[in-house]
């Protein structure tokens, strides 16, 4: 089978895989049943695979869930059928797989990396989203893939497919991190400490979505990424009747409240963009008890890591300062970060010249604004400090609402314009 038939045989599978993934999301460090899946599809290729505590330094890892949460995830994979001795080597969330093809002929170790995980979001029911309308929502109500994960894992095996198809033809390494817990920057730096970057040539990653053209156009560089950290904030104060002793109570709702108001007020900064969100807060047990515990999930972002750095002194401080003023105690949790990251420029000229003839893209254009944050930039940066070339594309799709929303969908066109560029840029390189 020559290239144009095997690709053209992919794009049914891309939109199949695509759609099961999203129909059975799962969140960062609960992949259980999205590793299986994945590995499913690789155990039978010429890859030699490497799965969960193998995979990463569990140590690395931010944000892992409750010992509650993710022994309920395993219980759950379990009775979906994941095999025990996969479980075991799961077990605690270290989810995710490495592949890795060895060509045999000598030539560059390429690197490519896929993200996951899902979102703890609703996702919608309406008629007009796609998802609902064809039959492939989300099947576990609070969790979405409304990132275009899903599509990311289904590219990833495409590639996989064709490493495998065409091996003879091929020279060098290859290696495919399917990582878990993108969102909140939480997975890529635990695979980075494993060693999986540190003798990489050319490091080449992507996302879907995000850009206003329509599916088939591919940015071959990324800019602006915004460094990031997250935090969780525990707010313990004291319970007391409302009503007959309000005066012996500490009230850390007031706190929270408090603290989320003036984190918004931290003044931007001259040097570049700046951001700060409050993103989840949760706060006492009645009408009439006045709140001893209060939650907060919040990040702040930075253009450089030394801006991103003066928004998290200030979150620290306002935070502090709030529970100070409600004479409550406070926890702070780091909980994930991503770094600020640069693409190699050289990589505008490779993708435009190795997609001049592909008839899944209709135009490689050189830059695309991020303007917000990703962990892939620890891989990028490991690659790049050893004298390795990295690049993030973006494969844009018209969005009918915007990441990280109930009724987010992307044209699934883009997945094999996606495909095909890796293909051809694997080719070229």
């Amino acid at each position: 089978m020559d290239h144009s038939a095997f690709l053209k045989s992919l794009e049914g599978y891309l939109v199949e895989k695509r759609r099961e993934f999203h129909r059975y999301p799962e969140v960062g460090f609960t992949e259980y049943v999205t590793t299986h899946r994945i590995v499913e599809e690789l155990k039978d290729l010429d890859f030699t695979l490497t799965v969960g505590k193998d995979a990463l330094v569990s140590e690395e890892r931010y944000g892992v869930p409750s010992a509650v949460v993710l022994s309920e995830a395993e219980e759950r994979a379990a009775s979906f059928g994941v095999p025990s001795n996969l479980l075991d080597q799961m077990r605690g969330g270290n989810t995710g797989v490495v592949a890795v093809l060895d060509t045999g002929n000598p030539g560059p170790h390429v690197a490519m990396r896929f993200d996951i995980d899902a979102l703890p979001i609703l996702e919608s029911d309406e008629d007009n989203h796609v998802p609902t309308k064809e039959g492939f929502k989300s099947e576990r109500p609070g969790e979405m893939h409304a990132c275009g994960h899903d599509g990311h894992t289904a590219i990833g095996l495409g590639v996989a497919k064709y490493l495998h198809q065409f091996k003879e033809e091929l020279k060098g390494t290859f290696t495919l991190l399917f990582q878990p817990a993108e969102e909140g920057g939480r997975g890529a730096k635990a695979m980075v400490a494993k060693g999986w970057l540190d003798d990489v040539d050319y490091f080449l990653s992507g996302h879907l979505g995000i850009g206003e053209h329509e599916a088939g156009m591919v940015a071959a560089t990324t800019s602006r990424f915004l460094a990031s950290a997250k935090l969780n904030v525990h707010f313990k104060g004291k319970s007391a009747h409302a009503g007959v002793e309000p005066n012996v109570g500490r009230n850390a709702l007031l706190a929270a409240a408090s603290a989320s108001l003036h984190l918004h007020n931290i003044p931007r900064h001259k040097d570049g963009a700046t951001r700060v969100n409050v993103g989840r807060l949760v706060a006492g047990s009645g009408r009439n008890v006045i709140a001893d515990t209060a939650f907060m999930e919040m990040e702040t972002r930075g253009e450089t890591t030394e801006l991103n750095e003066y928004m998290q002194t200030e979150a620290k401080r306002i935070i502090q300062a709030s529970g100070d003023l409600y004479n409550v105690e406070t926890d702070i949790e780091f909980m994930g970060e991503a770094l600020n990251g640069n693409c190699d420029p050289e990589f505008i000229d490779w993708v435009k010249k190795a997609n001049e003839h592909n008839p899944y893209v209709k135009e490689v254009y050189d830059v695309q604004e991020l303007g917000a944050s990703e962990d892939v930039t620890f891989m990028m940066k490991r690659v790049q400090e050893r004298g390795g070339k990295a690049t993030f594309m973006v494969f844009p799709s018209p969005l009918p609402a915007g990441h990280h929303h109930p009724k987010f969908d992307v044209d699934e066109y883009s997945l094999i314009t996606a495909v095909s560029t890796f293909i051809n840029i694997i080719r070229f390189l």
